[in-house]
């Protein structure tokens, strides 16, 4: 099939050796024209991917309409705040019936959208529209590590199309008609994330990360139900399965950056030393306002956004989590 990939950094570049492995006509779309023929020239990001190499048969470019041309399916790989511009340059060479799977996890941080809200802006037909998530970290991808991962769309027919196109010997895809769910899933676990690297920056032990990882499955799940999610979605992939691997992996930008936060770096600081970019920043604040439109508590979530953007010291947010009133953990019906 003849797909291309918007974006070039560490998933859209483990994205496209993947899809041509599977045996798949691949072109990369890189914004930058010197970074893209940098990458033509060497075939390696030696910052994002060091040793991952881009086969020479890959088309790389930086034009929009050279890379649109004659597809079928589009990838959408770019970071979360740069995905309403990019389609917007798109749309003008978009093939009318190409499919697009959105591999971008977040929400746009002014109008709290997700991404394929953002995309059927653009996208006229809803049919073509699909998303990918999953614990699914881009340096163990293109190493061709075994990952589980889901397609989610209101189509079937596409959710099977896109499960089959990406589906290989070590990369296993299921689907799911849950688009909100699994949206939500893998834009809310990066807060939690940042949560979790805060508390292994304090030094705070297992039980810690074990807590801020359960409670805030149960935040990320309620505010879900609410925006019109599925409750089984956050015990799946898209949900606990990305949670983990975020909140644990060495890979995972968010923990990192909570990390450095927990030792006392400022946020500034700590985006100076970082690469690439933490999702879970820009959703906190997105997602504290979901949550007070929807009336719902998302303490770690509140209190990571204090941290974050008034100032409030990690110390006295684990105080304030701690110190909340006492709790049935299930609903309280069930006495």
């Amino acid at each position: 099939m003849k797909i291309c990939v918007l974006g070039a950094g560490s998933w859209g570049i483990a994205l496209s050796a993947h899809l041509h492995r599977a045996g798949h006509d691949i072109r990369l779309w890189e914004h930058d024209p010197a970074k893209a023929e940098e990458l033509r020239q060497t075939r390696e990001n030696k910052v994002l991917l060091p040793g991952v190499l881009l086969p020479v048969d890959i088309q790389i470019t930086s034009s929009m309409e050279e890379v649109l041309e004659g597809r079928e399916g589009v990838v959408l790989a770019v970071p979360s705040h740069v995905v309403r511009t990019t389609v917007q340059k798109a749309v003008f060479s978009w093939p009318q019936s190409a499919w697009v799977v959105c591999a971008t996890k977040g929400l746009e941080e002014d109008s709290h959208l997700r991404m394929s809200q953002v995309l059927k802006e653009y996208v006229k037909n809803e049919h073509l529209i699909s998303v990918l998530s999953g614990p699914s970290h881009a340096e163990e991808v293109s190493r061709k590590m075994p990952t589980t991962i889901v397609a989610s769309s209101t189509n079937q027919a596409l959710a099977h199309t896109v499960q089959g196109v990406f589906h290989s010997d070590y990369f296993r895809v299921y689907t799911s008609p849950d688009v909100i769910g699994v949206e939500l899933g893998g834009s809310l676990k990066n807060v939690i994330a940042i949560a979790a690297g805060i508390s292994d920056g304090l030094g705070l032990g297992d039980n810690s990360k074990a807590a801020l990882m359960t409670r805030g499955l149960h935040e990320i799940t309620r505010l879900g139900v609410a925006l019109g999610a599925q409750p089984p979605t956050f015990a799946g992939l898209a949900g606990m399965g990305d949670l983990i691997v975020t909140c644990c992996s060495r890979h995972s930008r968010n923990r990192l950056l909570g990390e450095k936060i927990g030792k006392g770096t400022t946020l500034q600081q700590a985006l100076k030393e970082m690469v690439m970019v933490a999702e879970g920043i820009k959703t906190s604040h997105a997602a504290v306002e979901l949550a007070q439109g929807a009336q719902i508590e998302v303490p770690i979530t509140q209190e990571v956004y204090s941290v974050l953007f008034e100032g409030k010291s990690a110390r006295e947010a684990v105080k304030s989590l701690l110190a909340r009133s006492a709790k049935s953990e299930q609903d309280p019906a069930g006495w």
